[in-house]
């Protein structure tokens, strides 16, 4: 099943960039299709591998910030190739 996920990171802290820099470039690296844009980052891609490979990087992200949250939307389907047709 293809899915697509947004994703917005808010780390609670000063230093807010640095940790959600990191949090793209592994998104980046994932292998899954990657866009971004100023608010948030959408991944597409099989849901059993997104989440698989989430569930690992939201661990590791939550374990190296003290105070963070992660604003999570899911649609089934793959939208990555959309087009505003108006």
């Amino acid at each position: 099943m293809q899915i697509s996920l947004e994703l917005a990171l808010t780390p609670l802290q000063d230093d807010f960039e640095a940790p959600i820099k990191e949090f793209i470039k592994k998104l980046r690296t994932s292998g899954f299709t990657v866009l971004e844009n100023p608010l948030s980052t959408q991944i597409y891609g099989d849901y059993d591998k997104i989440m698989e490979f989430m569930t690992e990087e939201v661990k590791e992200t939550f374990q190296a910030l003290d105070h963070v949250i992660l604003t999570m939307k899911l649609v089934k389907s793959n939208r990555s190739d959309y087009a505003a047709d108006f």
